[in-house]
């Protein structure tokens, strides 16, 4: 009943196909008489060609066709032969096809050496690794090919896809005993990559190909128990491993049978009883596992098996239904899933990791990193796992090895790796190779440099015995401190612009280890005194670092002499450094040195206090230019709007003169609003007071100039009201927020909004109703509502944020009432370190997202790239670019800052936008005898030459400043920016100032 299985149909035709490929001839060129040596190079270079693409042609058939047999291969190969005859007949007159042909090929000879050159300046393109494989693959060039594979599996782990195309070519290939020993070595090196259950399934099978060489049976058995140790539990592929396990054991019980008249009855029935008690054994171990489709296995087996099931197999299938029954929610959330799937598998290993199983734990984390293998987080969490809970050297030094071919940009996984070999005894020879390659790996910060080189002089100390007074160890330490420092300073400052270590932690540390463990404080001073030069003198913390050094392992005239320095130079807490010093004094101390503390720390201070009394009086002046400025503007605005006013009372012979006033007038206020956009345009329905209305209301009046016919005040506010009354308020339901977005920043000269953004809008759902905003007197305000059917729609239609419209950047929101959420803000961008995204300023204007993308794809695969523009979608130089990983960010940093574009040389960096600080209560740092002035308070975007205050000057009051703390009344120039806090009014007590006539 076994015989009918696909499993044993298939091994049956693989050892068939193997044989029959290892007993057919080889071709060999026959070359004429009169053939010279380039000819006959020639042509062998030919035949492996053909041989390489009859190999590629014999696999793309049998994915195509699984029921590949070997009348189909050698009808192939007759084709082959035909198609080798008509060209050989074609060479003395080349057809049309034979010229497409050649150019073909010379295009990718040209891609080829292009994809080489590229290569040799940057090796970890991974990328142009695999397109150059592709075309090598394609033009037959089997040594190249065969080159290119390993120079890239030395520096990338490569996925299944690629590893499973190789096997295929090298198996096609394989011709005698030699050949199909490589072959088992890529096989083990391929299912060291990763846990991929086809891989092992095909190693399995290939091993069945060689069970008539010596050893070939337990060769064939040792592949399949180390596919089911390491893929056994999997529950959706590893039953294909075990049945595939279970048909080849079945086949040899079969192969025995004929054999019984060769053999004494009880030496058969030995034989026969053994390999029936394999099969038994495969059931039961198959059946006390939780997989899919194991109830089918359970029928399987009670139908072949001639005796009752026993009991305790019964049980071990009944607790396996039960776990599988747990398992399926995590498995059906990982088939429903798309790639890669990152919140399912974290998800499932938290289940794992709750039930404690180290297999299955293992397992999981496995199928997670195959399709999550450049997150390092991932690698981390696994290898910390396997550090703390197993502990196996081979295992824990096998994931660490593959976590930095696969993130060699993350300084957290090689620190990791440094740390496990040394935990388990790895040769110091290894350990010193492995950093060196972390130091070639591509950090993309500078720190990450100096947190390589501070695990790895830790691990140098460790080894150190400072008993002796000298040592090999203590010279490699010395000597590895001082290449640390020449590194940074050279190395990693030429390609960061700075060291990564500005506080000197490195040389920190070789200072602690001169003076506690090598009782050199000579050594320790000189080095402390480096620290000092290179711009730390400032700082109060690093001198009472150093003091704190003198006083462990040091004497007191050091100490003294440091804290004295310390006052002299530290600029940041003085204050602080004082007190240190008074306390030694105060203790150890004579009355000479108390003095002398005390007048240098009472002259240190003064001239501190008097140096920040004149930053504030500076810091005060400056606000009080600011706020003439201010008060300034507003006057002039205010004597143009009387002239305004004025002109429009005169009779109607002026009336055209007042039309080109107010035209002039309207000009200039629409230049402001175009230069920076007001931010009085908001929604009706979100106005808090009435103190805003009548502030919209204002703002609409004066912002656009309209030619206004000469008539009596009377009429003149007939005719606004009926303006007003013809445009109604739009009105707005809260409770359909979900489904609603908001539109803004469109063009104001947008005519019949609703028509132009409905079919906009349509292609993210069904549109309800669009509800454009207008002023009182009819003006598209610039922004509106769109109310959709659904709330998908309204989701899907949130990615319509800052596509173009009519010139213009459109700004798509969820509709959020802000005066019940004041604290919301819609920011799509990430504003946290992305290593895999680059940030580029300095980018000419004409520059184009096509031109940019073009000089981007060069070193890497470009996901995503966006040009920063302003509010009028016009460009502001700066870019960012989303790569594929971090080892191609890394790349594009190092290959395009400094480059130029249209002659402007652009800097590119990573991501990392400064956090988005909330705007505070401004106040200013005082100090004893400082004045206490407030600061002039901005809003979110800074200065801006348009933002007034709106308090009335009517209310404001100019009083003295207080009395400063342990000190004078600040003189009356100071005194005049101080304003008093205005009494605080009702939202008509402001109306009514605002509309006062």
């Amino acid at each position: 009943m076994s015989e009918g299985r696909p499993e044993s149909r298939g091994l049956r035709k693989m050892a068939t196909a193997a044989a029959s490929s290892a007993s057919e001839p080889e071709v060999e060129p026959q070359a004429g008489p009169a053939a010279e040596e380039e000819e006959d190079e020639a042509k062998a270079a030919n035949v492996e060609r053909k041989e390489l693409s009859r190999a590629v042609a014999a696999e793309a058939a049998k994915t195509k066709e699984p029921g590949w047999d070997l009348q189909q291969e050698g009808v192939s190969e007759s084709d082959g032969d035909e198609e080798d005859a008509m060209a050989s007949s074609a060479e003395s007159s080349p057809g049309e096809d034979e010229w497409e042909y050649d150019e073909e090929e010379e295009k990718n000879q040209l891609e080829i050496e292009r994809l080489e050159e590229q290569l040799s300046i940057n090796g970890y393109d991974y990328n142009c690794h695999v397109e150059l494989i592709r075309l090598l693959r394609l033009e037959g060039e089997l040594n190249k090919v065969r080159m290119a594979r390993q120079k890239m599996s030395e520096l990338f782990p490569l996925t299944e896809e690629l590893w499973l195309e190789w096997l295929h070519d090298e198996i096609s290939m394989a011709m005698d005993g030699l050949d199909r020993e490589h072959v088992y070595e890529l096989f083990e090196r391929a299912v060291k990559d990763y846990i991929c259950p086809n891989i092992w399934l095909e190693y399995g099978q290939y091993s069945v190909g060689g069970i008539g060489q010596k050893g070939g049976l337990e060769k064939v058995r040792s592949v399949f128990e180390r596919a089911l140790s390491s893929v056994g539990l999997h529950m959706t592929k590893g039953l294909a491993i075990w049945e595939a396990y279970r048909e080849f054991e079945s086949a040899i019980m079969e192969a025995a049978r004929p054999i019984a008249a060769f053999l004494s009855p009880s030496d058969w029935e030995q034989t026969f009883d053994s390999q029936l008690e394999k099969v038994h054994s495969l059931f039961r171990r198959q059946l006390a596992i939780p997989l899919y489709e194991m109830e089918a296995t359970f029928a399987e087996y009670e139908e072949w098996s001639e005796d009752p099931i026993p009991e305790p197999v019964l049980q071990s299938y009944q607790k396996a239904l039960e776990q599988l029954e747990k398992y399926k929610p995590y498995e059906e959330a990982l088939l429903q899933a798309e790639a890669p799937r990152l919140a399912e598998y974290q998800a499932y290993i938290d289940f794992e990791m709750k039930i404690g199983d180290p297999a299955r734990i293992q397992l999981i984390f496995e199928r997670a990193l195959v399709e999550n293998c450049l997150v390092p987080d991932l690698w981390i969490r696994y290898s910390r796992y396997l550090d703390r809970q197993l502990k196996v050297k081979d295992l824990v030094l096998s994931v660490h090895s593959r976590a930095v071919r696969n993130c060699p940009w993350t300084v957290a996984l090689w620190s990791r790796y440094l740390l496990a070999m040394e935990r388990h005894g790895v040769d110091h020879q290894i350990i010193s190779a492995t950093f060196e390659n972390a130091l070639s790996a591509g950090f993309i910060q500078a720190t990450d440099y100096v947190e390589i080189w501070q695990v790895y002089l830790d691990y140098l100390r460790r080894r150190v015995d400072f008993r002796q007074d000298s040592s090999k160890e203590l010279e490699e330490l010395r000597a590895m401190f001082t290449r640390a420092l020449e590194y940074l300073q050279q190395e990693v400052e030429e390609r960061f612009n700075e060291s990564g270590d500005p506080s000197c932690m490195i040389m920190q540390s070789w200072a602690r280890v001169e003076a506690r463990l090598c009782n050199n404080m000579q050594k320790a001073r000189e080095l402390w005194d480096s620290i000092m030069t290179r711009g730390n003198a400032k700082y109060a913390n690093m001198w009472l670092e150093y003091y704190n050094l003198e006083r462990a392992h040091g004497d007191t005239q050091h100490c003294r002499k440091a804290l004295h320095r310390a006052v002299q130079c530290t600029s940041d807490y003085p204050e602080h450094v004082c007190e240190v010093l008074l306390t030694m004094e105060r203790t150890e101390g004579t009355l000479e040195d108390w003095d002398v503390a005390i007048q240098k720390t009472e002259t240190r201070l003064a001239r501190v206090n008097e140096q920040r009394m004149k930053a504030a009086e500076k810091e005060a002046a400056l606000v009080q230019q600011e706020e003439e400025r201010a008060e300034q503007r507003k006057k002039v605005r205010a004597e143009k709007k009387a002239l305004k006013k004025k002109k429009k009372t005169h009779g109607a012979g002026k009336h055209k003169a007042d039309e080109e006033d107010e035209r002039e007038w309207g000009e200039v206020e629409e230049e402001e609003e175009e230069e920076q956009p007001s931010k009085r345009r908001r929604v009706e329905n979100s106005l808090a007071s009435g103190v805003a209305s009548a502030m919209e209301e204002e703002a609409d009046s004066s912002g656009k100039c309209v030619t206004i016919d000469v008539a009596p005040p009377s009429k003149q506010k007939e005719k606004a009201a009926s303006l007003k009354l013809d445009m109604p308020k739009v009105a707005h339901d809260s409770s359909k927020d979900s489904v609603t977005v908001f539109v803004s920043n469109l063009p104001y000269s947008m005519d019949e909004p609703e028509v132009k953004l409905r079919p906009l809008f349509e292609v993210c759902g069904e549109v309800v109703q669009i509800r454009p905003v207008f002023s009182n007197r009819g003006d598209f305000r610039g922004y509106c509502y769109v109310e959709f059917k659904e709330e998908k729609s309204a989701q899907q239609a949130l990615e319509l944020d800052r596509k173009t419209v009519e010139g213009r950047p459109m700004f798509v929101s969820p509709c959020v009432d802000k005066s019940k959420n004041p604290d919301f803000k819609v920011f799509r961008y990430s504003t946290t370190l992305e290593k895999h995204k680059l940030f580029i300023s300095g980018l000419p204007f004409s520059c184009t997202k096509e031109e940019l993308e073009d000089i981007c794809k060069a070193h890497g695969t470009v996901k995503d790239l966006r040009l920063v523009t302003n509010r009028a979608g016009k460009p502001k130089g700066l870019a960012y670019v989303e790569y594929e990983n971090e080892s191609q960010a890394s790349q594009a940093v190092m290959k395009m800052d400094g480059m130029t574009i249209k002659e402007n040389v652009i800097k590119v960096a990573i991501s990392n936008p400064p956090q988005r600080k909330v705007p505070e209560k401004p106040e200013v740092r005082t100090a004893p005898g400082a004045p206490m002035v407030p600061r002039q308070m901005y809003g979110a975007r800074g200065k801006g030459r348009t933002q007034l205050s709106l308090l009335p000057r009517a209310l404001q009051r100019h009083t003295a400043a207080p009395q400063a703390e342990n000190g004078p009344a600040v003189g009356p120039t100071v005194a005049s920016s101080v304003a008093t806090e205005a009494p605080k009014m009702s939202n008509a007590d402001f109306a009514k100032l605002l509309l006062r006539k």
